[in-house]
């Protein structure tokens, strides 16, 4: 059936509660009202105040009531109201969820679910991509769907995880991303990339809502006989590093793509492994494109010149492709 992206996301989390009575969900307003996003709408009313649980405005709390939750055998999955905000709660996640296994070899089934991105003209403290800071972080999986199919999918396998996951869901896409989505059960590997589009001549590496930009511009691109290939990575950490590698070898040349800033963004990463592995296979440098180092703009004409886009992305494959 057609499902929207936050739909998706909703089903699988619905599904894992029907499935697993050690499932609940903790956050801000995400009972009666249904979650600032209504990823959770309707939840309270099917699972009840147990399963449910509308929290007190206090991150670090909700991520340290999940963490002990999880030590009693329970899991559960808590929302950040915005992912801007999960800062309040770093010094949970990094210092202590992510080292739980390696300090005592306790399981932290933990998902934290963060609404994440720009285009909404939320201004700089409701539209950040810091994917980056838990990347950084032994012990901790980040995943970033880009489609509805892939949002269901991966929500169930982090559920069902033994460690703590970032789930990291961009607000741009909750009611723009509509597809078929199989009802029966049905999970995705965290930690395997997606050949989103197949292509001969350029392979852009990308993820989240940037995955859609990508495709934007190479649709366009076909009509002057350039082959863009497209690697949906879905998960950065575990990275999905042989995918990637083996698209870059069939094509030669490479460009990232992420909204996040540029300066110490996950694409450094990529670009490095990239240069790395298979520098023998290029015919031209690996490029990056991101938004620049400055803080999300809440105009909405100057949030739009911040954010990578289509046009931005044509000129640096257009100039790539004839390297």
């Amino acid at each position: 059936m057609t499902t929207t992206y936050v739909d998706a996301i909703r089903q699988g989390i619905s599904e894992e509660m029907e499935r697993d009575p050690n499932v609940f969900l903790l956050g801000e307003d995400i009972g009666v009202y249904g979650g600032a996003f209504k990823v959770t709408q309707g939840l309270l009313e099917r699972f009840g105040e147990r399963r449910v649980v509308d929290t007190p405005i206090s991150e670090s709390a909700i991520v340290g009531a999940a963490i002990g939750a999880s030590f009693m055998g329970l899991r559960p999955v808590a929302e950040i109201q915005f992912a801007d905000f999960i800062s309040c709660g770093f010094d949970q996640i990094v210092n202590f969820a992510a080292k739980c296994r390696y300090r005592w070899n306790a399981p932290a089934p933990i998902v934290v679910r963060a609404p994440c991105g720009g285009g909404i003209h939320g201004g700089p403290f409701h539209s950040q991509q810091n994917e980056a800071w838990f990347a950084h972080t032994p012990g901790l999986k980040v995943v970033l769907p880009a489609t509805a199919r892939d949002a269901k999918g991966l929500i169930k396998s982090a559920i069902r995880d033994n460690d703590p996951v970032i789930f990291f869901e961009h607000k741009a896409l909750y009611r723009r991303i509509k597809e078929e989505v199989p009802e029966d059960d049905y999970s995705v590997p965290i930690g395997k990339a997606n050949i989103f589009r197949e292509g001969k001549h350029i392979t852009v590496v990308t993820y989240s809502a940037m995955v859609h930009v990508a495709a934007e511009a190479a649709e366009i691109l076909d009509k002057d006989g350039i082959s863009v290939e497209i690697v949906d990575l879905r998960t950065l950490t575990p990275l999905d590093e042989e995918t990637i590698l083996a698209s870059v070898r069939k094509t030669s040349k490479a460009l990232v793509l992420h909204e996040a800033n540029l300066t110490g963004g996950f694409g450094g990463e990529i670009t490095a492994r990239i240069t790395e592995k298979a520098f023998e296979d290029l015919d031209g440098p690996v490029l990056r494109l991101a938004a620049p180092d400055v803080p999300v703009p809440f105009s909405t004409p100057l949030e739009e010149a911040y954010l990578p886009n289509t046009q931005k992305l044509l000129e640096k494959l257009r100039w790539l492709a004839a390297y």
